[in-house]
């Protein structure tokens, strides 16, 4: 009974991890199976299970099983279900999920990530290919290279895939016509050249029957080159790793006594031996391996790959987060230009802030500019102002901090970061460092001797800002300027910001999108900081539907200087009252991107001060926001 070695884990890492920790003498080659959808690419990856004679009795008794369950007709068995896991995988017979298989050669060893075609699975198909060092791209003969496969292939090439096998299969179907493998060998080719793509072998398959999969088919007599498996066994796929510039993530500061601290983490790149000189970046900080560290015992180098801990001959302050390095040093930036490939259902907008993840580090970052999107089917970069689902664009990013990065075309884990919704923790999409954004050298703070704290002092007041949120008709406009009066009679210092008398003015250039929405909340906020900072109390009535928006406007000031006035009138009396009309409008299809209509409005969750503007009047409204001020010590 031969052994088979199975993968069903969801963790790419774990799975690549897996293979090498197994690979003992044999090279391990890690592939990913991508394409459109019933191209085949679970069928030809159970083929080559079956043809390796990796699996036991009882899993080929059960595949026949499941095969006539499955409607396989005859004898055949349907081999995409020794991938297939999940019941609605299996339902549907298509992949869903991202599924590893090991197996072995006598040559080597294989870690295989199975992807779904599905276009609305497109982030399962990046996150299996993130980590191969080749792809095989199945294309049904029937149908040729199309969108979903000039899709994958960008992100092949996005993500540093350089070798690729293109599987045209079910020759069967078209009578193993030569002239229509070449057809779709040439278009293929030609899409590569364009994505850089380089190392290209096409092979004629008919999957579910072997032919040209693990041997050569004698239905094809005018293919001469190798089968998939000849190619899987004999490509060269090193890239050089282990001889480029040491780096070395921090994940985890070990100090179990008061004599032993060490530093442990993955060597990302690069090799490093004990007496060898580091930098911990960003703080630019110099020292010498003393001591490379394992589980095992200790070593007298490390490289590519290991999980190691290593000791500094100096006490130098590094944490997770930070880098070790040797060699050419990193990029340390905190504006990059990047490629995104974006996941979420809920479009990208410019401005919105975002978590970064990047190996070991977690920094705020925000989309300052969207540069392009790329136009799959013709691959021409289009001019966008946000990205959909499943869409790649360039876009420029500034960060909280400076991040220790590469470029990814250098080293993929100090390339790569995920972008995370700080409110959902959504996974939004995946980035790839293309190069850091210089500031222009020549601008610098200019010190300013009378600060916010002298201006306050004058003024005999706390500086802050009353943000005024809350659907069209709520009342906001009202409340503030009776607030804006009532401090005014109190001797206090104030200024109004309201969000129609800004659009005829530095926002007039500003629509109603979501796009200009968040652009018209970071100018606002912008000038509000700067009232803050002349010492005055500031109000803001804007509806600012976006709760991400507030949080970001709110992190611009000190803490207890933002205060957020929730103005909860319920939409049937906003709508009721509609004192410019709009609500009427935009039930009549005359307005789009109406917040409360077409346009969803987020409540805040915890607000500061919430007014219920059906049950109390503007003015005992404004009474209970000038009560706040002055309980709160803001005169």
């Amino acid at each position: 009974m031969t052994v088979h070695h199975a993968i069903i884990g969801r963790t790419p890492e774990a799975a690549w991890t897996y293979a090498e920790d197994n690979a003992h003498d044999k090279p391990t080659l890690r592939l990913v199976t991508c394409g459109s959808v019933d191209d085949g690419k679970s069928t030809l990856v159970g083929r080559l299970l079956y043809d390796s004679k990796m699996l036991l009795d009882d899993q080929l008794d059960a595949l026949a099983s499941d095969s006539k369950v499955a409607g396989t007709a005859g004898p055949a068995l349907d081999f995409a279900l020794l991938v297939d896991g999940l019941q609605a995988e299996r339902e549907q017979g298509i992949t869903i999920d991202v599924a590893y298989r090991f197996f072995a050669t006598r040559r080597r060893r294989f870690v295989v990530a199975d992807t779904p075609g599905h276009v609305q699975y497109t982030r399962n198909m990046a996150t299996g290919a993130s980590h191969a060092d080749l792809a095989v791209v199945l294309i049904d003969a029937r149908k040729g290279v199309v969108s979903q496969t000039r899709r994958h292939s960008h992100i092949l090439a996005l993500l540093g895939v350089r070798h690729v096998l293109v599987a045209v299969n079910k020759m069967d179907l078209v009578g193993f016509d030569a002239d229509r493998f070449t057809t779709i060998s040439v278009a293929f080719r030609t899409m590569a050249e364009q994505l850089g793509i380089a190392d290209v072998q096409c092979v004629p398959v008919a999957a579910r029957d072997g032919d040209n999969v693990f041997r050569t088919s004698g239905r094809m007599p005018w293919y001469s080159g190798p089968s998939v498996m000849e190619h899987l066994e004999s490509v060269d796929v090193a890239d050089g790793i282990e001889g480029r510039p040491f780096r070395f993530p921090v994940q985890w500061v070990n100090r179990p006594n008061a004599e032993f601290r060490g530093f442990s983490g993955r060597v990302a790149s690069g090799t490093l031996r004990c007496g060898d000189p580091v930098v911990v970046h960003p703080s630019g900080r110099r020292s010498r391996v003393s001591g490379i560290v394992t589980a095992d015992g200790r070593l007298q180098q490390a490289i590519s790959g290991q999980s190691v801990t290593l000791l500094l001959a100096d006490e130098v302050d590094a944490s997770r987060g930070d880098v070790l390095t040797s060699g050419t040093p990193p990029m340390v930036a905190d504006h990059i230009a990047a490629h995104l490939i974006w996941f979420d259902d809920e479009a990208m907008r410019p401005g919105r802030r975002y978590l970064l993840k990047s190996g070991t580090s977690s920094i705020g970052a925000v989309v300052s500019a969207m540069k392009h999107r790329v136009c799959i089917d013709t691959m021409a970069q289009e001019t966008a102002l946000t990205l959909e689902a499943n869409e790649i664009g360039c876009v420029d990013l500034v960060l909280d901090r400076p991040l220790v990065c590469d470029a990814y075309r250098d080293n993929r884990d100090l390339g790569s970061f995920i972008l995370i919704d700080p409110f959902n923790r959504r996974t939004v999409a995946a980035g790839l460092i293309d190069a850091p954004l210089r500031r222009p050298a020549n601008i610098s703070w200019q010190t300013i001797d009378i600060d916010k704290s002298v201006r306050a002092r004058l003024k005999q007041q706390k500086p802050c800002v009353l943000w005024l949120t809350g659907l069209s008709g709520a009342g906001k406009s009202t409340i503030a300027n009776l607030v804006d009066r009532r401090l005014c009679e109190l001797g206090r210092h104030t200024a109004l910001l309201d969000g129609d008398n800004l659009r005829h003015g530095i926002n007039r250039d500003l629509g109603f999108s979501p796009e200009a929405r968040v652009e018209n909340i970071r100018r606002v906020t912008e000038i509000a900081a700067l009232f803050v900072d002349a010492g005055l109390i500031t109000l803001v009535s804007l509806i600012s539907p976006f709760r991400a928006e507030r949080e970001t406007a709110r992190r611009r000031f000190a803490t207890g200087e933002f205060i957020e006035v929730h103005v909860a009138t319920p939409l049937a009396a906003c709508e009721a009252r509609d004192p410019k009309g709009l609500y009427k409008r935009a039930r009549a299809g005359e307005l789009s991107n109406f917040t409360g209509i077409d346009q969803p409005y987020e409540a805040p969750e915890t607000p500061d001060i919430t007014i219920d503007g059906a049950a109390l009047s503007a003015d005992e409204a404004a009474e209970l926001i000038v009560r706040h001020l002055r309980e709160h010590h803001y005169f």
